[in-house]
């Protein structure tokens, strides 16, 4: 591969923001080129589910809780997709698995995920894993920022957008940087589709990130504004961010990804990007 092999976490201490489907796309669309591992670390299993593993999602016999604690073999648990990747699927006593990490000192139980999965995989048998994490500040997602350290961040607009995205830094990234050196590598806009050219929860959002000083580096050129006067006298037209479209709904009833339920999307650019940042280790502006 061209590169260092990487781990990507996408996370946000907020559901709803369509993590799951970042995931499942951008593992996909890094499959294109490299080989790639997903791991769904998230109890609800949407990522799995949406890519129809429904049955082992509901198969407790085996999960990665004998990984982390029996030493069994990770391979054992990963399986093809039928999409060039492969899945380390989630379970419904993922919860469980949770409760079962010891609380002692504070650094070591969330490097089990690190130490047993994604060091013996990263780099020998997978160019880059993505883990789809819980969407709650918990053990499982800490054990997923410790083994990656790089950090994808969805936001959808509304009220509480920055809050969460807020909130994620301040409980959840702060802590571990104190032991390790944690990097954001994108902000994600997603499931937008308001006008931006009035104050709307859309504009709101993206104005936000784009004018922060220490966040609108890591926005991807999909949702990066920079001239939000051409906006207004209607000049440019952009529709930046993920948009919210009703096939991205429709491949996940129908067990897919994007890619693979519509390739002529036109949200694939956004996935495309996004798994390009991922293998550049940030964002990298055109031009």
């Amino acid at each position: 591969m061209d590169g260092d092999s990487r781990a990507v976490s996408v996370c946000m201490l907020k559901g709803g923001v369509g993590k799951s489907t970042i995931a499942v796309n951008l593992a996909r669309h890094l499959a294109q080129r490299h080989d790639v591992l997903m791991i769904d670390l998230d109890p609800n299993g949407h990522g799995s589910v949406g890519l129809g593993f429904d049955d082992h999602y509901r198969n407790t016999d085996e999960g990665i809780g004998d990984v982390l604690f029996d030493e069994a073999d990770p391979t054992s648990l990963v399986y093809n997709t039928d999409y060039e990747f492969d899945l380390l699927p989630s379970s419904e006593d993922l919860e469980q698995v949770e409760r079962e990490i010891v609380v002692g000192d504070v650094f070591q139980p969330s490097a089990l995920l690190k130490r047993e999965v994604v060091e013996p995989l990263l780099g020998d048998e997978y160019d880059y894993i993505v883990i789809d994490s819980p969407a709650y500040r918990s053990r499982l997602t800490d054990n997923a920022l410790v083994a990656t350290a790089n950090l994808i961040l969805p936001l959808a607009p509304g009220n509480e957008a920055i809050s969460g995205l807020e909130r994620t830094i301040e409980r959840q990234i702060s802590p571990l940087r104190q032991h390790i050196d944690v990097d954001v590598l994108a902000l994600v806009p997603n499931k937008l589709n308001g006008r931006i050219d009035q104050q709307t929860q859309d504009r709101r959002l993206l104005e936000r990130l784009n004018s922060h000083e220490s966040l609108q580096n890591r926005v991807p050129n999909f949702a990066r504004i920079t001239d939000w006067e051409a906006v207004d006298t209607g000049d440019i037209k952009p529709a930046p961010g993920i948009r919210d479209r009703t096939n991205i709904t429709k491949a996940y009833g129908e067990r897919k990804p994007l890619l693979d339920y519509d390739p002529d999307c036109d949200q694939l650019k956004c996935f495309d990007e996004l798994a390009h940042i991922v293998a550049a280790g940030e964002v990298v502006r055109h031009g």
